[in-house]
């Protein structure tokens, strides 16, 4: 109980460093994330490992194994958080992972592989609109126009490395081949409602989701809300409306989750029929086939709607991301793990997107969930229990204890 103490101390403390004083917002490249890299820093060294700060700003250390320059098992999470944020989004998965290279530092116990535990600048996106930088820099998958990325301020992405204390041209250098590890773990805060309400405190991730986002809209004909008769009118909104529906029992008939989110309504008078509605689509799936016939039907629902309205219906995809799979070797040694500190496993697929996506491509990633209460996230409501964080940390150095490091490299490299 004392480690899990310490683990929910520390994410209070990191709290502390924000730019509002009434709410928890650290972004990427601000004076608080070089503050909280400073402090995490601290604690790294204090847990026997050598620490170093990337050219991206990510935060690193290493704790070695029996053998000098042994691949690792890279272990992490984000430091940065959304605005008005919780104190546990990220930030549980770096302290912890710190906390557990301390536990075997004081047990003087090391493995045939190496730890690296790192603490991503950027994994939220709020500042320059563009998430997984911290994970994307060491994953070498930064793309070509970034730098010229500004904030609300004007500030560019190059310049904010450079008052950072970093230097733009060298951002390569934060790139790692796939050799340098054998896989990723990471623990997160679960950000929904199924642990606790399964009344577990652990779970293990399956695949996070892939998901399209798209902008959907709706032209028909304004008219006056008094004179024209409800079977003549071409009223937009009736058709969002109408799609919106169907687009809530798609996603349950496929096993997805769909959500519009941002609608707007002209001429958005009180006498006037609606006649142009745009609105987005966010449609999420672990399994990319799945997501794409749930989307399939949505849109053929919306041409259905536009033909028999009188509507004139354009949509296009503007983001799309591949859903991640999680390493079957990793998903069995965690389950293992969960099951042998609580008694049983439950496996569930991320709705949310994670560093693991960008670290996918170096190697074979595996996510630990913990519950949160009520399933609250993004917020500052977001709560965790020390008991869980306890179990957590007794699973992670379950797994560090049970990974064959030659199976490890067939399975994994």
């Amino acid at each position: 109980m004392q480690e899990g103490i310490r683990i929910f101390e520390r994410c209070n403390e990191l709290a502390l460093l924000s730019e509002d004083t009434d709410a928890l917002t650290r972004v990427y490249l601000s004076a608080q994330h070089q503050q909280a890299n400073q402090l995490a820093g601290t604690w790294m060294r204090d847990a026997g490992m050598h620490v170093w700060q990337d050219a991206v700003g990510n935060i690193c250390g290493r704790y070695e194994g029996t053998e000098p320059e042994a691949p690792a098992l890279l272990l992490g999470s984000h430091l940065d958080t959304v605005r008005n944020a919780g104190k546990y989004d990220g930030m549980l998965g770096v302290i912890t992972a710190i906390e557990l290279v301390s536990r075997l530092h004081q047990q003087n116990k090391r493995f045939p592989f190496a730890i690296e535990v790192v603490g991503f600048g950027d994994e939220e996106g709020v500042r320059f609109g563009v998430t997984l930088l911290g994970s994307r820099g060491l994953a070498g998958s930064w793309g070509d126009n970034w730098l010229d990325k500004q904030d609300s301020n004007g500030i560019s992405l190059a310049q904010a490395l450079c008052d950072f204390g970093l230097a733009p041209e060298q951002i390569h250098q934060a790139k790692r081949k796939s050799s340098d590890f054998i896989g990723y773990l990471e623990l997160h805060i679960e950000q929904g409602p199924l642990l606790e309400s399964t009344d577990l405190a652990l779970g293990v991730v399956t695949a996070i989701n892939g998901a399209k986002r798209l902008n959907f809209s709706f032209k028909g004909m304004a008219g006056h809300a008094g004179t024209v008769p409800m079977s003549l009118r071409q009223d937009a909104l009736v058709g969002t409306s109408e799609l919106i529906l169907a687009a809530e029992s798609i996603a349950k008939e496929f096993d997805v989750v769909a959500t519009v989110g941002k609608i707007a309504c002209h001429p958005g008078a009180v006498n006037v029929i609606p006649s142009d509605v745009s609105f987005s689509l966010d449609i999420r799936a672990p399994d990319n086939q799945q997501r794409d016939v749930a989307l399939f039907e949505i849109t053929k629902a919306a041409k259905e709607i536009a033909t028999r309205r009188q509507l004139e219906l354009s949509y296009d995809c503007f983001y799309s991301s591949d859903a991640t799979p999680c390493s079957g070797f990793l998903q069995e040694k965690l389950t293992n793990a969960v099951t042998n500190v609580q008694g049983r496993s439950m496996s569930l697929a991320s709705g949310a997107g994670h560093d693991a996506i960008a670290i996918a491509a170096l190697c074979e990633v595996g996510m630990l969930f913990m519950r949160c209460k009520g399933g609250i996230s993004h917020n500052p409501a977001e709560s965790v229990q020390v008991a869980d964080i306890d179990l957590a940390l007794q699973a992670l150095e379950h797994v560090l204890a049970n990974i064959n490091l030659p199976k490890t490299k067939n399975m994994l490299g």
